[in-house]
């Protein structure tokens, strides 16, 4: 079983500048190798593996000395990031999706480089780092099992981060909180709603930034481009953008955990969010909600605290009333289910939770259930 721990990391200025330089001539690695893997396929109609473009690295090393300032086996993970790219291009075109070639990196465009196997150590408070030096990292948890690969991260305001993949052993699951069940309905008006009638207030955390983001953003727009005051006027709405993200992720760590907890069984509905935030209408507030985020999040939780996360088909699942069944159309402005039949009168995304729940339960059967 893989895991990632992310930990802080506090480069002194010179570090700084070197590990820029590294992320630079990475991209410089990356354009070549994608530059000369195009440019092979275009004139001989040649398909070239990430072993052979692995063979360019000595002679270009010879063209350009400063790329023997960056580890060895960091030079091979670009190349390894461009064929995993085309790799991501022909299953898309296989699939009739829209493909999406890979893209040459502009200046900024590159933010992180790897140490797949080694080149970096570990000691106390402090991280080795080939071609590098010695970085303070801040070691907020232990690192549990064995390290496989090591990422260094910058982020758009600057800040430094040192991302471990580690390889733990599969732990026993825990017995199925068997009983505790409940269907979860996300929406605008309330972040959640479960099916049990608890509704989750949507913190809005886009919303209640949005001023102090424009206000910074005009502040940018009016500063010259190339000046100094550009680029700090940039660092600051890079900053907003940062403490709304920060912000997020956190809220729907803390609801993913709650659920975990407390019940056994959690179902969502399987959204389509790439086709719905084509709606420009709503597509800022489901920006801001981050719904994937939450069933990824609960998802990672439950499976490791004996809980089982299911997705249900969404569709009409709004629409149908909970009780008899049948389906009665409503608006986006229609709060309320009201229905003709049975007279059942309810929250719409109440009644939408409860539907999804019984989704998930019959799901859940059917796949217990032995074949015929």
């Amino acid at each position: 079983m893989l895991k990632s721990f992310k930990y802080r990391i506090y480069p002194t200025k010179s570090q700084r500048t070197k590990m820029n330089q590294t992320l630079e001539l990475c991209r410089w690695t990356y354009n070549e190798t994608l530059a000369y893997r195009k440019n092979a396929y275009d004139s001989e109609g040649k398909s070239i593996s990430k072993y052979e473009t692995h063979n360019l690295l000595p002679k270009w090393k010879e063209d350009k000395p400063e790329l023997k300032e960056v580890f060895s086996q960091t030079l091979q993970n670009v190349q390894e990031r461009v064929d995993l790219a085309f790799k991501a291009f022909f299953r898309r075109a296989k699939a009739g999706e829209k493909p999406g070639y890979p893209r040459f990196k502009g200046r900024g465009w590159y933010d992180s480089f790897s140490y797949p196997q080694m080149g970096f150590k570990l000691e106390n408070s402090v991280l080795k780092l080939s071609k590098i030096g010695n970085i303070k990292i801040k070691l907020h948890r232990p690192i549990e099992g064995k390290i496989k690969r090591l990422t260094v991260r910058r982020s758009a305001t600057g800040k430094w981060f040192a991302c471990f993949s580690v390889e733990i052993e599969d732990l026993p699951i825990p017995p199925w909180k068997d009983g505790a069940m409940v269907g979860v309905d996300v929406g605008l008006e309330s972040f959640a709603t479960l099916s049990n009638g608890e509704k989750i207030a949507n913190p809005r955390f886009f919303r209640d930034e949005e001023m102090e983001l424009a206000r910074v953003q005009r502040k940018l727009s009016k500063a010259l481009k190339g000046t100094p005051e550009r680029k700090k006027a940039l660092e600051v709405v890079e900053r907003v953008h940062e403490r709304i993200a920060n912000k997020r992720y956190e809220f729907a760590h803390q609801v993913g955990r709650n659920l975990v907890n407390r019940f056994g069984l959690i179902v969502f509905e399987d959204l389509n969010i790439k086709g719905m935030v084509k709606n420009h209408n709503l597509a800022k507030s489901i920006g801001d909600v981050a719904w994937n985020m939450l069933v990824t999040l609960t998802s990672y939780k439950a499976a490791n605290a004996g809980s089982m996360v299911i997705l249900v088909d969404p569709r009409n699942t709004s629409k149908m009333c909970s009780r008899c069944g049948i389906l009665v159309e409503k608006s986006l402005s229609d709060r309320v289910h009201n229905c003709p039949r049975c007279g059942l009168s309810m929250d719409r995304d109440w009644n939408a939770a409860i539907n999804i729940l019984r989704l998930g339960t019959q799901s859940l059967q059917n796949a217990r259930s032995p074949a015929l």
